[in-house]
């Protein structure tokens, strides 16, 4: 049994170890409150934004307008780019490595030449892994504005604009509870309006909701359905020039919301990450703790028996 001296210098260093998760598992705990705070404030502006815009292109289809570039779907996807979501740093449980076993899931399942974009700095296995990686992107430990997301946005817009791209997508972790985050990746370009694509979702839903075309046509009718108002929309100047402000517009706001989603799941699983490590130091404590009263025990208990051996030696003699 290891002697007492070196069982107290392990206890010491585990409770040094319990100060800093503790502390850290509070930073993260005061965190996520603000994140998540932020994501719950947007979600449901980027629900509707995203619902609106979809209801906009169907109605302009239904006219016979000229769809705007990126509501058409490509004849022929060649080349794909996903924009991936994580963590600036380690420390968060399976956070980073469950955005990336997803992101290299749907690369395997398109199975089509893709380019990596970045957005934090724990994306190296995807580097490591030997995928191409087309950009990099610092972001926020706390998103705070939705600037920062416009490089990003910009850059997805114009080179799909351009025919770089076919199709670009997003992987980031969606916030449900603070136990619970769920990688996905959805579609961001096209805007897809008849698409029943299981990766076109709308950010902040708890599960993968495809926006059918049957649904939106049903939707576009002038009438009232189960008691929910349905809308007809007036353009000016024109349909076309609406969607060229809008549609931009809406990217931008998806990789906001998503970003905010992903810093919430990001900081909820640090806290529990940290609360565990607190834990399972207190564990490891509570049994040197017992190791080392055993030891102690043992060693007075020898000492007795030499005190009593010696004792009786001397009263023989």
């Amino acid at each position: 049994m290891a002697n007492t001296k070196e069982i107290s210098r392990r206890i010491k260093s585990i409770s040094s170890t319990k100060k800093i998760t503790k502390a850290m598992e509070m930073v993260a705990a005061a965190k996520m409150r603000k994140a998540v705070e932020a994501v719950l404030k947007t979600r449901t502006y980027a629900n509707l934004s995203w619902e609106t815009v979809l209801h906009l292109a169907n109605l302009a289809q239904s006219k016979n307008e000229t769809l705007h570039p990126l509501l058409i779907p490509r004849a022929e996807v060649k080349k794909v780019a996903v924009i991936v979501v994580t963590s600036n740093r380690g420390l968060c449980g399976g956070f980073n490595s469950a955005i990336i076993a997803k992101t290299k899931e749907s690369i395997k399942k398109h199975n089509l030449p893709t380019d990596i974009i970045l957005v934090g700095k724990k994306g190296v296995p995807l580097i490591q892994a030997g995928y191409n990686v087309a950009a990099e992107f610092t972001k926020s430990d706390l998103i705070l504005s939705a600037a920062e997301t416009t490089p990003i946005a910009r850059m997805a817009v114009s080179e799909y604009l351009a025919g770089k791209y076919d199709k670009v997508m997003l992987a980031y972790t969606d916030f449900v509870s603070a136990v619970k985050q769920v990688p996905r990746v959805k579609q961001l370009l096209p805007i897809e309006v008849d698409t029943i694509d299981e990766y076109l979702g709308v950010v902040g839903k708890n599960e993968e909701v495809g926006m059918k075309k049957e649904y939106l046509e049903e939707k576009s009718k002038k009438h009232l359905s189960a008691g929910e108002f349905i809308y007809d929309y007036t353009f000016e100047p024109s349909p076309n020039e609406v969607l060229d402000r809008i549609v931009p517009r809406l990217i931008e706001v998806q990789l906001y919301q998503a970003l905010l989603e992903s810093s919430a799941s990001e900081h909820s699983a640090s806290m529990a990450a940290m609360h565990q490590a607190t834990e399972a130091a207190s564990d490891m404590m509570s049994e040197l703790t017992l190791f080392y009263n055993k030891a102690r025990q043992a060693s007075i208990t020898a000492e007795i028996a030499e005190i009593s051996a010696g004792a009786n030696a001397l009263a023989e003699n």
